[in-house]
C-alpha cells in the first residue's frame, strides 16, 4: 500500500509539474503583450494615425491565439487541486481557495468580458471606448497574476492563518496577511515584470525576423521602438525584485538558498558563485562540491542579508544543526513534528471514544490564547510537517537542478538587459536594420527568453521540495489516495494534448506572422 501511495504521489508531481511548464509557455506573453497592444492602440486614438491601429491589431492577433491556449492549460492546472491534491485541498482550501475564486470571479471575469469588446469593437464602438477595453483586459490580465500568485506565495510563506483542531484545517485569519505578505507582493511583481520583459523579447525578435526580410519596416521599427524601452524599464525591475526574492528566501526558506548555490558548509561573508560545474553525487562533497567555481568574495551575504558578514547557512547546517548560529537540526525538528502529530492523533482517536477530558487537555495545547497552546503551537506544530518525513535527506531539494537553473534565469536575464538596451539605442538612431548580426540575436531571445521564464519557476517549485506547503505539509501527505496507474495515464493523455495545442499554437502564430498586419483587415476609422 505505502509503495502503490508513493508511486501515486510520484506520478501527480510529475502530471502538475507537466501542466505548470506547459500553461507558463502561455502566460508571460499574455501578460506582456495585452499592454504592449494597449500602448500601440493609445498611440493611434492620441495620434489619429490609421499605421498605429494596423499594428495594434497585427500584435493583438497574436495575443488572441495565446490567450486562447493559455486558458485552456490554467483550467486544467486548476482542477488538479481537486483531483490530486485533495489532502492539501482540505487541509488549507479555506486560504487557497479565497484568492483562486477570486481571480475566477473577478480579475478573469473582467479579463474575458471586455477581451470580446477588445476583438470584435473595433467598428462598433468608439476609440475611446475601444481602447478602455483593451486596458481593461491588460489590466484584468495582471489581477488574475495576482491572485494566482498570491495563493503560489502563501505555499512558500504560509502566513494569515490558524490552525482548527476540530476540523483538522488551516483557517483564514486575516486575508489582508495573506494578500499582502512580503513574499505575496515581490513574487507578483518580479513575475509580471519578467513577463512584460519576454513580451516585449517576442515583439523585438519578431519585428527584428521583418527587418532581416525588409519587411513592414515602419511596423517593425515603431514596434521594437515601443518594446525596447518597455521591456529595458521591465528587465530592470525583474533585476530589482529578484534581488529582494533572493533576500527573502535567505529569511523564510533557507534550504532553497542553500541549494541555488550548492552550499554545503556555511559561512560568514559566503561568496556568491557566478559559475561553477558540480561534481557528480557520488564525489560531491561538503568541502569540494565543484570541479571548478568562480565566485565573488562576501556577494551572497549582501545580497541575502545586507550585511557582507553575515552567516549564510549551508546545507549540512540545516540538517545537522548548529547551536551557535541558532538552527535547530532537521532530526529535532522531525522530533518535535511527531509530537505534533501524535498530540492530532490523540485528539482524534478522544473524539471517537468521547473521551472530552483528553480532547479538552489537547485543546489546550492548540489554543493560541494559553501560554500552554502558544509554546506548543511555536515549539511543536511549526514543525508538522517535519513529522511525517523519514529522513532528514528528504529536506534536500535537488542542488544540481536548482544550481544551473537560477544560472540559466540570472544570466539570461542580465543578457536581456544588455541587448534591449542596445537595441533601442540603435533603433533610435535609425542604425538597427544594418546590423543583421543583432536582428539574428534578437530572433534567438525568443526562445532563450522562454528559457529563462521556465528556469525561474524551476527555481521556485523545485527549490521548496518535499514541501507543499512550507513546513507545514510535505507532498508526501498532500495527494489524494487514487491509484497510480490512473494518475500516469492522465500524465500521457495531457502530454499528447498539451503538445499537440503547443504544436498548434506555434504553428499558428508563425503563419501569422508570415502573412504580416495585412490581415488584420483595414477598416475605416472610427471616430471620437
Amino acid at each position: 500500500m505505502v509503495s502503490d501511495y508513493l508511486q501515486t504521489v510520484d506520478w501527480s508531481r510529475a502530471q502538475f509539474a507537466l501542466t505548470a511548464v506547459y500553461h507558463w509557455l502561455f502566460v508571460p506573453l499574455t501578460l506582456g503583450l495585452s499592454v504592449l497592444v494597449a500602448i500601440m492602440e493609445s498611440c493611434w486614438v492620441r495620434t489619429g494615425d490609421e499605421f498605429w491601429r494596423r499594428t495594434a491589431r497585427f500584435w493583438m492577433r497574436l495575443f488572441g491565439v495565446n490567450f486562447a491556449i493559455g486558458v485552456a492549460t490554467g483550467l486544467i492546472l486548476e482542477f488538479e487541486f481537486g483531483t490530486n491534491w485533495s489532502n492539501y485541498s482540505y487541509f488549507v482550501g479555506d486560504i487557497f481557495g479565497a484568492p483562486l475564486a477570486i481571480e475566477g470571479i473577478m480579475a478573469f471575469f473582467l479579463e474575458t468580458t471586455f477581451i470580446a469588446v477588445m476583438f470584435f469593437g473595433w467598428d462598433k464602438v468608439s476609440r475611446r471606448v475601444h481602447l478602455t477595453a483593451t486596458w481593461l483586459t491588460a489590466v484584468g490580465a495582471s489581477l488574475s497574476a495576482w491572485w494566482i500568485l498570491v495563493a503560489n506565495a502563501w505555499m512558500q510563506y504560509p502566513v494569515g492563518c490558524t490552525f482548527n483542531l476540530g476540523s483538522v484545517r488551516n483557517e483564514m485569519t486575516s486575508f489582508w496577511e495573506v494578500a499582502f505578505s512580503p513574499v505575496a507582493v515581490n513574487k507578483f511583481f518580479h513575475t509580471v515584470a519578467s513577463s512584460f520583459m519576454l513580451a516585449a523579447l517576442f515583439v523585438v525578435g519578431v519585428s527584428a525576423w521583418y527587418l532581416l526580410r525588409r519587411r513592414e519596416e515602419r511596423m517593425a521599427r515603431q514596434s521594437i521602438g515601443v518594446a525596447s524601452v518597455f521591456g529595458f524599464v521591465f528587465a530592470l525591475v525583474t533585476a530589482f525584485t529578484g534581488d529582494r526574492s533572493g533576500a527573502l528566501v535567505a529569511r523564510v526558506q533557507p534550504m532553497k538558498l542553500a541549494a541555488l548555490e550548492a552550499l554545503y558548509n556555511g559561512q560568514t561573508g559566503a561568496p556568491l558563485t557566478v559559475v561553477g560545474v558540480l561534481r557528480p553525487a557520488g564525489s560531491r562533497t561538503a568541502d569540494d562540491p565543484f570541479y571548478f567555481g568562480l565566485g565573488v568574495p562576501k556577494l551572497l551575504s549582501v545580497m541575502s542579508f545586507r550585511d557582507a558578514q553575515a552567516y549564510v547557512p549551508g546545507i549540512g547546517d540545516l540538517l545537522a544543526g548548529n547551536p551557535k548560529q541558532g538552527i535547530l537540526s532537521a532530526a529535532e525538528k522531525m522530533a518535535r513534528g511527531r509530537v505534533a502529530v501524535a498530540e492530532l492523533a490523540r485528539y482524534r482517536a478522544a473524539s471517537e471514544a468521547g473521551d472530552r477530558r483528553t480532547m479538552a487537555a489537547v485543546g489546550r495545547k492548540f489554543d493560541p490564547a494559553t501560554s500552554e497552546g502558544e509554546e506548543f503551537l511555536s515549539e511543536y506544530f511549526a514543525y508538522l510537517g517535519y513529522g511525517y518525513l523519514e529522513t532528514p535527506a528528504q529536506l534536500v531539494p535537488n542542488v544540481p537542478l536548482l544550481f544551473y537553473s537560477f544560472r540559466v534565469m540570472v544570466g539570461a536575464g542580465v543578457l536581456f538587459i544588455v541587448v534591449l538596451g542596445v537595441v533601442w539605442w540603435l533603433n533610435r538612431r535609425n542604425r538597427l536594420a544594418s546590423k543583421r548580426w543583432l536582428l539574428r540575436t534578437c530572433v534567438w531571445m525568443i526562445p532563450l527568453a522562454y528559457l529563462a521564464s521556465q528556469a525561474g519557476w524551476v527555481v521556485t517549485e523545485a527549490g521548496r521540495q518535499p514541501w507543499a506547503i512550507q513546513d507545514l505539509m510535505p507532498v508526501g501527505v498532500a495527494a489524494s489516495k487514487i491509484p497510480g496507474a490512473s494518475v500516469s495515464v492522465t500524465f500521457f493523455l495531457f502530454l499528447a494534448l498539451f503538445t499537440a495545442l503547443f504544436v498548434a499554437e506555434v504553428s499558428i502564430l508563425l503563419r501569422q506572422i508570415k502573412i504580416g498586419p495585412d490581415a488584420a483587415g483595414n477598416s475605416e476609422p472610427q471616430k471620437l
